[in-house]
């Protein structure tokens, strides 16, 4: 029996049966490689999430860029409610990598604003496949870049149970030596504080708070508790701690890994006395010896994961471990899991470039003496490293590349939706202006005008992200609600714009290639496509018919394509696109269906990353005015004056009890309260 249960509302209709009984024979018939070629629109995260169901393992599923990958794990979310879906991407919101430019002689140091959030669920994500079966991990590229030993984060976990003989100095030292971080201040995110006898403490993977309390040298109680509030969620009896970073190891590694380091350090050196690069040798050994003081002293430095093949044990040019690392294998290693990979014409080519770029950079910090030769086996997987990882293999696209179809044992074809919409209706219409038409831009307007006013969205897409801004600031001066947006626009924000987007906060979107795979908006009925003669990447073949297809979602779809003339990728798409329409038609006009809109709940990841302090100011304010409303109903007068006054006594209690987390609740509660007692003051 499957760990997974698929929770829907609807059963698998349209090519969605075919398709889920095709791709389950294949994975019992131990076909290594197939491919889903689905339609936009013709729900093949639906079909995938009914396979992962019958096949009954833990599953990877990637996709090439972060706002798609937290749709799809939205989504995986709502159809598996009981198992553990999770989010893994990399964790920079900005990320300037280690580099060298010899041309110059420019060192450009690593910088890097690491999301905290994001972390945390890359440490759930590694939790989950460590501690359970029914798991989907839903991954950017990020996932075949190297990471800490399983084994050894494994290892390095605290289990703490109720009645264990253990002191709390010996947690504490435990805590330190798995790099969580002590405070005397609010408690977050691996970090720990100790109050009279207890310890508290925030898991890496988790948003709460565990209370540990010890009487003599053993503990007594643990109670789960929200750190901002301290209500106690509930008690327990046993809990683990795993580490507050993947890169771990225990001192006899951390004792040889040092001794391999100095080795290596020392072969260095003598290959560049011996070319007569002294700059070279200095600045190598001045840096190596500062990061081996550093790992002695605190078992961590600045840009470890240089060292990583020294802590692990590996052998030079071996690949590294990677999140693939914690996904189950048989005994034999074989891989013991599923992956998919969504939008593969994009995917497998992004995967399969990130080795030789990460090379080249490493090369040049190796050869100028910033960093030991080791360095380089830092690095994400070959092709073919990844190829032997991942196991069996379902690749779905709407757009098949050469790669996908000469690799895979079938092709399933998804083309006919369970909703019955059909590919959007194509125009083309030139880009310069010619007598009474006033070119691209201005008939892009008058045709958006028309599409709000029906009460649709909008998409547009050009050439460049300067392109993208200058449109969207002219729409706005049009007094058209309208947003950019591009790849230097924060993870975390482009979800959210993407989800005000379909709340209707505004109607507009103009990107470049961002929005073209995978994005679910069935409240766009137009798109716009720039230049769209201007042949290259953006204007491809395949480009063109995912662009178009994000229009297949809505009914009343339409696309105008902006061409002067008509280019061979033009041809093509328009060509195949109308092949897929006819068979659509002829389809619903013989079953007698009518196409209907996708209806989608508007819900996004970001929900869950409401911040833990505004989720308890609101929480608190809500009862706040309950009580102001009960009161005022009963003729009672002053009662946000006295609601006030507790507040204040509540407030100056916490404080003297350093209990600064109940303390800036409080302050924040006190803030709204005393606007809605003088609202004349706002």
């Amino acid at each position: 029996m499957s760990v997974f249960r698929l929770q829907s509302d609807w059963p698998p209709a349209g090519d969605q049966p075919k398709a889920i009984e095709n791709l389950v024979k294949g994975l019992k018939k131990g076909m290594r490689k197939q491919t889903l070629l689905g339609v936009t629109g013709s729900g093949k995260t639906y079909t995938c999430a009914n396979v992962i169901a019958q096949h009954g393992k833990p599953t990877l599923v990637i996709a090439h860029n972060k706002t798609l990958a937290a749709q799809l794990a939205q989504e995986y979310r709502e159809f598996f409610p009981d198992a553990a879906v999770h989010y893994f991407v990399s964790y920079y919101d900005f990320y300037q990598p280690e580099a060298y430019l010899p041309v110059s002689d420019t060192y450009i140091e690593k910088d890097a604003q690491i999301n905290e959030e994001i972390d945390r669920l890359r440490h759930a994500s590694t939790q989950a496949l460590l501690s359970r079966k029914d798991v989907i991990i839903v991954a950017s590229v990020s996932c075949i870049y190297g990471l800490g030993s399983p084994e050894q984060y494994r290892q390095q976990n605290l289990q703490l149970s109720v009645g264990m003989k253990i002191g709390k100095t010996d947690v504490m030292r435990k805590l330190i030596g798995n790099h969580f971080e002590r405070t005397i201040a609010d408690v977050k995110s691996a970090q720990f504080r100790a109050v009279g006898n207890r310890v508290d403490v925030v898991p890496v993977s988790e948003t709460f708070m565990y209370q540990i309390f010890f009487t003599g040298e053993s503990i007594s109680r643990i109670s789960a508790v929200d750190p901002v509030s301290s209500r106690v969620i509930e008690e327990v009896q046993d809990i683990f701690l795993f580490p507050a970073k993947h890169f771990m190891t225990t001192d006899t590694e951390k004792n040889r890994a040092i001794k391999s380091i100095q080795a290596e350090l020392k072969l260095q050196l003598a290959k560049f006395d011996k070319e007569g690069k002294l700059l070279e040798a200095e600045r190598l050994k001045r840096r190596t010896t500062y990061d081996l003081a550093m790992i002695k002293e605190v078992g961590y430095c600045n840009g470890i994961e240089n060292y990583s093949r020294h802590l692990s044990g590996k052998k030079p040019g071996e690949a590294p471990e990677t999140l693939l690392s914690y996904f189950p294998h048989k005994a034999d290693g074989t891989p013991d899991f599923l992956t998919i990979i969504d939008e593969s014409h994009v995917s497998v080519p992004q995967i399969g470039a990130m080795y030789a770029g990460d090379q080249a950079r490493k090369k040049n910090l190796v050869e100028f003496g910033f960093r030991l030769p080791s360095a380089c086996d830092n690095r994400p997987l070959k092709s073919d490293e990844f190829e032997q990882r991942v196991g069996q293999v379902i690749y779905t696209t709407a757009t098949p590349s050469l790669f996908e179809r000469e690799v895979s044992e079938q092709i399933v074809e998804q083309i006919i939706r369970p909703t019955g919409l059909i590919d959007p209706e194509i125009v083309v219409r030139p880009i310069l202006e010619k007598g009474a038409y006033k070119g691209q831009i201005f008939d892009f307007i008058a045709e958006t005008e028309k599409t709000i006013a029906r009460g649709f969205r909008v998409i547009a897409t050009t050439l460049t992200k300067k392109m993208a801004e200058d449109l969207s600031v002219y729409l706005k001066d049009k007094k058209i609600k309208a947003e950019y947006l591009h790849s230097d626009i924060k993870t975390i924000e482009r979800i959210q714009i993407l989800t005000a987007f379909r709340k209707g906060e505004f109607d507009v979107i103009v990107g470049v290639n961002l929005l073209r795979e995978g994005l679910d908006l069935p409240e766009v009925a137009l798109i716009g496509i720039l230049d769209a003669d201007k042949e290259g990447f953006l204007r491809s073949e395949t480009s063109l018919i995912q662009t178009i297809g994000r229009a297949a979602r809505n009914s009343e779809g339409k696309v105008i394509l902006y061409a002067d003339h008509m280019t061979g990728s033009l041809d093509r798409a328009i060509g195949e696109t109308t092949r897929r329409r006819n068979i659509q038609i002829a389809y619903n006009k013989e079953h007698g269906i009518t196409p209907k809109t996708i209806l989608k709940r508007i819900k996004d990841i970001t929900e869950g990353m409401e911040k833990k302090h505004d989720k308890a100011v609101n929480a608190e304010l809500a009862l706040d005015i309950e009580i102001f409303e009960k009161a005022t109903k009963k003729g009672k007068k002053g009662v946000y004056e006295k609601i006030v006054k507790i507040k204040e006594k509540e407030m100056q209690k916490a404080v003297k009890e350093l209990d600064f987390e109940t303390a800036a609740i409080l302050r924040d509660e006190i803030v709204v309260l005393r606007k809605r007692m003088n609202p004349e003051d706002e």
